[in-house]
């Protein structure tokens, strides 16, 4: 019976053996796994193997689990070929057939179970689970040792083994031993998964004094005292599953192969290569990362020196153009007065020869037949030597002619007789031609010395001088009420100021002066105002003829880095009649430097605060050169003589009478004038406390008003002192009539023929008013009759007041009036250019404050470079968390004295019609400069000494974007805000903005806010550039790192988008609100 059960045994096993080699020959190509010993077979089962593999692994990659994880795969080929393609080397594959001598077909992972293993790290977009979830092979009541970390199972070859199936897992539980180099068997599944390239999976080696397997951490079974330490047992992320990714230092070009770096090449974690140093960097053997410190140094060096020489360049480039522009007007100015001076002497020796002439021709008259004696030939002879030794008078007017335009009018003799003029193209020419100009309307102004009156007669009826458009104002029963407080500060004001006139506007503090001159010139915001105001007899808004209508402020509202000629040009350029000559330019700009006595201090900086200039008279007449100097037809000025000395107010006075003798409408608030000052004006508005008439008329007659009624001017006291006193109540009059200062207003109404208010009339007893007087329609509200109103009550009427206010203050902003001035300015691509080259002047005298910007963005990059080194574990998060910060930060505090520092000459030049957009675009354009220059200062320091994965221009790129975005950011700053909020915003909303950005999005709300944020799309196009270097062993860190954060290696093109989309949208609101804003 016992050899009945052997051959029985016997039989059966040669059946197995059979079916064993029938699946072998069906499945491998008739390859016989029991002649592995033959390296031809071996090589055969090997590829047979591999392409297996091969199929299994890229449907991984391509299936759904890849695309679940799409957030962390950009190009599944390229992830399959850094992963797992072990073409170049499959002596794992060879060994591990051998091990389990042929059987491990049947211990490899089919796609359901490596399915249910990524699913675990990579595939679950909620959590990431440290374990695997019990299964078919491996569950409570079946845990074979194959179960165990760093061992497998075999199928058996009973089962045809599907490795496509996805749905569902084969039953391995025979034949468990333990796993083979280059491959990884996890705890709670039964079979092998080749370790992805840039790992190092040798056998685990047990550690009899930690009781753990080397280097893979994990314990033997309890119980089991033949279970050995078998292979690696995970592939995870860096912190569970490091031991597996080969070491820093060295390179793992197969997974079961390590090999140290060699000297000149530098290996980093997880390495299946070694890559070769730069030049000029060390790296020795073992080298985990190259150190190019030295690259930094020389990127910051080269770009110190290109800053150093563009810089220099620059102002050498505009300091010779200057030296040019100054030389050609000394050449020229030179030769003009040489040229007067030789014609003067001329003139003069030829009148007093002319003059002998006569008198030897009288006293020899009588003796006609008489041959001259030898004194009379002397005469005759000395008189044909002076007149050849100087030019003729036909001479010099064509030397004069030769610089104007040839297409003037005239008869066919004259035109023929006319020298050919040359056109005039260089500055020496423009020049000569200016101040030829010049010297002939000095010697008219000689010749009506002091615009005496046949002076201002002749010059009246001069047919050559220029004209301009006149605008004449007229005014009736004009009272202007400020709203928030019901308060009149003008009241029944009428009159009318002509052209060709200067009219004086004078009174006492408070009388509403400037008040009246802002209503005239359509200024006046937050008021109410009622009344006629007529422009040429007609219904219209002044705002139509803002090209042609000049406004002087109070305040010197100049640049003060810009000098006297570089402001009046500018203006001149930006204001003045696109269609003028370039030599007329130069003209009006030479003739108001000299009529304001600014030749002195032409090239000088006007100054700042900080930065001492010009005087401050000499500041109040450049603040009035930037009207003079675009030919206005109607001009305001607001206390212009204020803190001038007498003969520098005569010198403006002056100016300004030439300006009127042109057709100038001119009206200017002035205090306190001397009587010399005070007879040059022609009319004269005084009011008194509370915005009332009280003269208005010539300057001549106004003492003689008063005096009719009974009020006289005291012996060696100026006139217009006396009456500011008597408006003032210093001064008590004694007059016959009993008139009182109060009562000199209604005196003004009732001379006028005007209405009295109501009011006036009750507390004007003592004057009679005629009934026709009395009844005009004039009832006023005082505002005595207001009721109290609670706090809550006075607080929602000023709230009320003020939105009121700012809503004016839009509408007249973005109100358009139709253009009646008839003059075409520069276009805006036109005014850009000026606005260009002034931007370009003022940054380079300020080159010194953007050194130091560019000093600290340089320090801060070295610091923040050498305390956070770039991790593999986080792709460098906290290294551009702070990079964020501190390139927000400081940039933003740069960018704000783009707009911060001049509103007031902004504010200017916008109300005077030159362009906001060009001035806007020409400021965002400078600003270029230092947006493409600072991220690579910044990471010329902090790229080099944290030494990330990513590629440089990678993070030049995001950088850039970021910096775009955070100056557009601080331009909306300092146009809405005042400068302490506004850097006050500029440090706090970087920091709160970041953390709010690395915040765990544990919410939706959380997840809305912070993709609201700016930092979280830069930090995101950050790690997603860095993250894109981890491929791999890196495959699961860099999903699992994704996941974490919720960052999509596909967004990297949106997150520069979105950072460039937000910059240009700060830049337009922050361009909205220069147009919406003024000032308080």
């Amino acid at each position: 019976m016992g050899w009945l059960k052997t051959v029985i045994f016997m039989q059966v096993m040669i059946i197995r053996l059979v079916e064993c080699q029938q699946v072998v020959d069906d499945d491998y190509n008739g390859i016989n796994t029991t002649q592995l010993g033959d390296p031809a077979v071996l090589n055969r089962f090997t590829a047979v193997v591999y392409s297996r593999l091969s199929g299994v692994t890229s449907d991984l990659i391509h299936s759904e689990i890849a695309q679940r994880a799409a957030f962390c795969v950009t190009d599944p080929d390229d992830d399959w070929n850094r992963a797992f393609n072990y073409s170049s080397n499959l002596d794992f594959l060879s060994n591990c057939i051998l091990k389990t001598q042929g059987t491990l077909p049947q211990r490899i992972c089919t796609a359901a179970e490596l399915k249910f293993y990524f699913s675990n790290f990579i595939a679950n977009t909620k959590s990431a689970a440290t374990f695997l979830k019990p299964n078919r092979n491996c569950n409570s009541r079946e845990w074979v040792s194959g179960c165990e970390p760093g061992w497998a199972c075999s199928a058996g070859f009973t089962q045809r083994v599907n490795f496509t199936d996805s749905q569902e897992m084969p039953v391995r539980t025979t034949d468990c031993q333990a796993c083979c180099e280059g491959f990884f068997c996890p705890q709670g599944l039964t079979c092998m998964i080749p370790c992805p390239l840039g790992a190092y999976c040798p056998m685990a080696t047990f550690n009899a004094s930690t009781g753990i397997c080397d280097p893979y951490m994990y314990q033997l079974p309890p119980g089991k005292e033949n279970h050995t330490c078998g292979g690696a047992n995970i592939w995870a992320d860096v912190s569970r599953g490091g031991s597996m990714f080969c070491s820093a230092g060295s390179y793992c070009p197969t997974n079961t192969q390590e090999i140290p770096c060699a000297s000149r090449h530098f290996c980093r974690s997880g390495s299946s290569v070694q890559k070769p140093c730069y030049k000029l960097t060390s790296c020795d053997s073992n080298s985990k990362s190259q150190n190019i410190t030295k690259y930094g140094l020389m990127l910051i060096v080269g770009i110190s020196v290109i800053l150093f020489v563009f810089y220099n360049c620059y102002e050498q480039v505009i300091n010779l153009r200057e030296r040019r522009y100054t030389r050609s007007r000394e050449v020229a100015i030179k030769s003009v007065k040489e040229n007067v001076q030789a014609q003067a002497r001329w003139k003069a020796a030829k009148v007093a020869i002319r003059k002998r002439a006569i008198e030897l021709s009288r006293s020899f008259s009588r003796r006609a037949n008489v041959v001259p004696n030898d004194q009379q030939r002397v005469a005759i002879s000395g008189l044909r030597e002076i007149e050849a030794g100087y030019p003729p008078i036909q001479e010099m007017e064509e030397c004069r002619d030769s610089f104007q335009d040839g297409n003037q009018e005239g008869d066919e003799k004259d035109k023929k007789k006319k020298v050919k003029t040359r056109h005039i193209r260089t500055d020496t020419q423009i020049f000569r031609y200016a101040y030829s100009q010049l010297e002939r309307e000095k010697a008219e102004q000689q010749r009506d010395k002091n615009i005496t009156f046949s002076g201002v007669i002749s010059m009246a009826i001069d047919n050559e001088i220029k004209r301009r458009p006149t605008i004449e104002i007229s005014f009736r029963y004009l009272t202007v009420t400020l709203k928030q407080k019901k308060r009149r500060l003008l009241r029944s004001v009428t009159g009318e100021i002509l052209p060709g006139r200067i009219t004086a506007l004078m009174g006492p503090s408070g009388a509403g002066k400037t008040t009246l001159l802002s209503a005239l010139a359509g200024k006046t915001v937050g008021c109410s105002i009622s009344g006629l105001v007529l422009i040429n007899g007609k219904a219209e808004s002044v705002r139509s003829y803002k090209k042609i209508v000049g406004f002087v402020p109070q305040d010197d509202v100049v640049h003060g880095n810009l000098t006297v000629e570089e402001n009046i040009r500018f203006s001149a350029n930006c204001r003045l009649s696109a269609d003028l000559p370039k030599k007329d330019k130069v003209l009006i700009v030479e003739r108001v430097i000299e009529s304001l006595g600014l030749q002195p201090v032409r090239n000088s900086m006007v100054g700042t605060v900080e930065k001492r200039g010009i005087s401050g008279g000499q500041k109040k007449r450049v603040n009035v050169g930037l009207e003079l100097v675009m030919e206005p037809s109607l001009l305001f000025l607001d206390e212009p003589t204020s803190g001038l000395d007498s003969s520098s107010s005569q010198l403006l006075l002056r100016a300004l009478k030439r300006e009127a003798i042109e057709g100038v409408n001119i009206c200017m608030v002035v205090h306190q004038p001397s009587y010399s000052l005070f007879n040059m004006f022609d009319d004269l508005i005084l009011l008194a406390k509370g915005g009332l008439t009280v003269y208005h008329g010539s300057v001549r007659d106004v003492e003689d008003y008063f005096a009719s009624l009974g009020v006289h001017v005291p012996e060696r006291i100026n006139p217009p002192d006396y009456f500011i006193d008597v408006l003032e109540g210093m001064v008590k009059l004694h007059t016959s009539s009993g008139v009182t200062y109060e009562e000199l207003p209604m005196r003004w109404m009732l001379h006028k023929g005007y209405p009295v208010p109501p009011d006036m009339q009750k507390s004007s007893s003592a004057v009679d008013v005629p009934t026709m007087y009395g009844n005009a329609g004039m009832q006023e509200n005082n505002g005595s009759g207001t009721e109290q109103l609670s706090f809550w009550g006075e607080f929602c009427q000023n709230l009320k007041y003020k939105v009121e206010a700012r809503f004016d203050a839009i509408k007249n902003n973005f109100s358009k009036s139709k253009d009646l001035s008839k003059r075409r300015t520069p276009s805006i691509l036109l005014q850009y250019r000026f606005f260009l080259g002034r931007m370009a002047k003022q940054r380079l005298r300020e080159a010194r404050i953007q050194a130091i910007d560019y000093l600290i963005l340089l320090l801060a990059g070295a610091c923040l470079g050498l305390i956070a080194k770039s991790g593999d574990e986080n792709f460098g998060a906290p290294g551009y968390t702070y990079t964020i910060i501190a390139t927000s930060l400081l940039c933003k505090i740069a960018a704000l004295r783009t707009f911060s520092l001049d509103k007031l000459q902004y504010r200017r030049e916008r109300a005077s019609g030159i362009s906001s957009l060009a001035h806007f675009i020409a400021k965002d354009t400078i600003d270029h400069f230092s947006t493409l220059i600072k991220p690579l200062v910044y990471l010329s320091m902090f790229y080099f000494f944290s030494n990330p994965r990513s590629e440089f221009l990678d993070n030049y790129i995001v950088l850039l974007c970021l910096v775009y975005c955070v100056t557009g950011i601080a331009y909306m700053l300092a146009i809405f805000l005042e400068p302490g909020p506004s850097q006050l915003c500029s440090v706090l909303l970087p920091v709160v903005l970041t953390l709010v950005s690395t915040q765990p999005k544990d919410s939706q709300f959380l997840k809305i806010l912070t993709r609201l944020c700016y930092p979280s799309w830069a930090l995101e196009a950050f790690i997603v550039s860095n993250a894109k270097r981890y491929y791999g062993v890196w495959m699961i860190q860099r999903c699992g790192a994704l996941l974490k954060t919720h960052y999509n290696l596909h967004d990297w093109p949106l997150c520069i988008s979105l950072l460039m989309a937000m910059g240009v949208a700060c830049r337009v609101l922050a361009f909205m609100g220069m147009l919406s804003l003024q000032k308080k």
